[in-house]
């Protein structure tokens, strides 16, 4: 391997790598149940015109779906995530379009049953609950169905939409397979002089650099690349846009917004309650840009300072081992039992680590029902890098309670409840270490990290959310999204959000062009909203102990078996007020006040 160059996907360790053995033991076994589905799929259509005639014909038909659905869903996970270790692998290339053409042909075989269901009379499906004991499972399902009634469409134009499913991810597609597969950044002179090849995953690494030079050269290398594509990845940013206001049309939704939110019985009031919110504490991050300023000793902060840790002592290398026990100690008020799932993760080989050549940026943590969580990483030996290790194992153990006390078709929890297991998991790790830490530097290196988590989650994210509002707005009252548009609206809301004490780099306008999520519509927002809930169920957890423990992990268990909000409500934390999210921000006022004290005495 050169010097400076990533490895090869051969070249990893097999220890560093998950074990997709547990989802298929070969290609040859994936394709065994891929040619199953395409035998059995359309199996559906016997039912099709016939779910009136009582419980057991609508049973046998949701057993089906949820049997052949299970199997579609491991097929296609299996795909993708050996395509993820190398998105350069044509094979996997093939294999995971294959999978995508499965799922629409599913989609298009069951595309009758909602607006069959639908068009039963009124009380047909609650006798049928009552008639069948076996359907009771299914009541929350029917009853979400039932309650979206108006924007489910008769089945010939349900059928037509499961065919256009596979068009409208083609911007997503497009560019998953740009930035992952086909971008290239240059290399520049790292800290210790040597040439390194700049990448997703090294980029907030370089951003970390106590060299302002390394920082710089690293931030015009990747913008300065996304820059030469600004046209094309406008148009597949609109393109993307397009397709969500067409899907929200059709289903008769007053906007994209609306119809993303509906998906979760989430209100329109929730996102704006969001923005409002932050927005009333800008002062405050604009308070805290400056006291970076400060800290760092620069007679100007561009937007590349703003990762770099302001104690220049603290920033010590952290291998992954000592990840790995870090995460066990600071996550111990989650009790024993957890502890024991964090242990079988770490040794079963749920987490593939380290960056290689293509290998997808990032980090996720994904599976199919049936078979342990995984977990994608970049590794890199950082403090950011451990919190990352934490976030998505506080995935993966959600999906293990969710997958384990509820049946497939309640398993998959909703995306506005997604990220707080996992920025629970964050805040319970970042107040440890805080705990635990009395000297003076190093606290403040702690206390700026978590300053820094409500700066890139609740700040940065809720931005995003602005940004996705008023780009999607534009496009539902007919303007167009070209590069220059799009760069000067992110560009002003960079200046409204970081204040006067920082300059603002005309390169950041271009950030929203290498935003994976902004290709799925309206899910950032929900890093912030999980954010607050997080920062809730953490002191309740540190505070209230084993009570709070088991009513948070009947949030974990609870799945998709009851809306969003009230799983939310159930573990004792209601976000359909603004009191979480103003909370959450009044901690970051308690954390800053410290930082600011600990500057004034000359202790950072």
């Amino acid at each position: 391997m050169a010097e400076g160059m990533l490895r090869t996907r051969e070249e990893a360790l097999r220890e560093d790598t998950w074990a997709l053995e547990d989802l298929y033991e070969s290609d040859e076994a994936w394709e065994a149940d891929f040619g199953r589905l395409e035998r059995e799929i359309p199996q559906l259509r016997q039912y099709e015109g016939r779910l009136g005639e009582g419980a057991l014909v609508l049973l046998k038909m949701q057993r089906k779906w949820d049997e052949l659905n299970e199997l579609a869903e491991r097929v296609y996970v299996y795909a993708n995530q050996r395509l993820h270790e190398n998105t350069d692998n044509g094979k996997y290339q093939n294999l995971a379009n294959r999978a995508q053409g499965l799922l629409v042909r599913l989609s298009e075989a069951s595309a009758y049953v909602e607006p069959e269901i639908l068009g039963l009379p009124e009380g047909t499906v609650e006798g049928f609950l009552q008639e069948k004991e076996d359907l009771l499972v299914y009541r929350q399902y029917f009853e979400n169905m039932i309650r979206q009634r108006e924007h489910v469409l008769d089945r010939e134009r349900e059928e037509l939409l499961a065919k256009v499913a596979e068009l409208s991810e083609g911007p997503k597609d497009i560019f998953s397979m740009f930035n992952h597969a086909d971008l290239r950044f240059p290399m520049i002179q790292g800290e210790d002089g040597e040439m390194t090849e700049v990448t997703h995953g090294r980029f907030l690494t370089f951003l970390q650099s106590f060299d302002q030079r390394v920082r710089r050269d690293a931030f015009t290398a990747l913008y300065g690349e996304y820059q030469k594509y600004r046209n094309t990845l406008a148009a597949l940013y609109r393109a993307n846009v397009k397709q969500s206001v067409f899907h929200a049309r059709v289903r008769k939704y007053g906007s994209d917004l609306e119809a993303a939110l509906d998906a979760s019985h989430i209100p329109g009031a929730v996102y704006d309650n969001l923005i409002q919110a932050v927005h009333a504490y800008l002062p405050q991050m604009h308070r805290y840009v400056r006291l970076r300023k400060k800290l760092l000793g620069v007679d100007e902060l561009h937007m590349y300072d703003l990762y770099v840790p302001v104690v220049s002592d603290a920033g010590e290398k952290i291998s992954f081992e000592k990840a790995k026990e870090m995460v066990l100690k600071g996550l111990e008020p989650l009790g024993e039992e957890y502890g024991k799932l964090l242990r079988e993760g770490f040794a079963g080989r749920w987490i593939d680590v380290y960056e290689n050549q293509g290998k997808r940026s990032g980090a996720y943590s994904w599976g199919a029902y049936g078979v342990h969580p995984y977990v994608l990483l970049n590794y890199q030996e950082n403090l950011n890098n451990v919190f990352t290790l934490a976030h998505e194992m506080g995935h993966a153990l959600h999906s293990w309670y969710s997958d384990q006390h509820q049946p497939y078709i309640y398993a998959g929890y909703k995306i506005f409840v997604a990220e707080v297991a996992s920025t629970c998991n964050e805040m319970l790790l970042i107040r440890h270490l805080i705990g635990q830490t009395k000297e003076p530097g190093k606290r403040a290196y702690l206390i700026n990290y978590l300053l820094e988590q409500f700066r890139t989650t609740l700040f940065r994210q809720t931005m995003f959310a602005e940004f996705e509002k008023i780009t999607h707005r534009m496009q539902e009252q007919g303007e167009t999204l070209t590069a220059d548009r799009l760069c000067e609206i992110y560009y002003g809301l960079n200046k409204e959000y970081f204040g006067n004490d920082i300059i603002v780099d005309s390169e950041i306008a271009l950030e929203w062009a290498r935003i994976p999520h902004f290709y799925t519509p309206f899910y950032v927002y929900q890093y912030a909203t999980g954010f607050s809930a997080a920062i809730a169920l953490s002191e309740k957890i540190l505070t209230e102990g084993a009570s709070a423990v088991e009513a948070y992990k009947s949030f974990l268990k609870g799945g998709s078996s009851r809306y969003p909000l009230d799983l939310l409500r159930m573990a004792g934390v209601d976000m359909e007020q603004k009191k979480p999210v103003e909370e959450a921000l009044d901690v970051f006022i308690q954390y800053l006040d410290e930082m600011e004290r600990l500057a004034g005495n000359d202790k950072v």
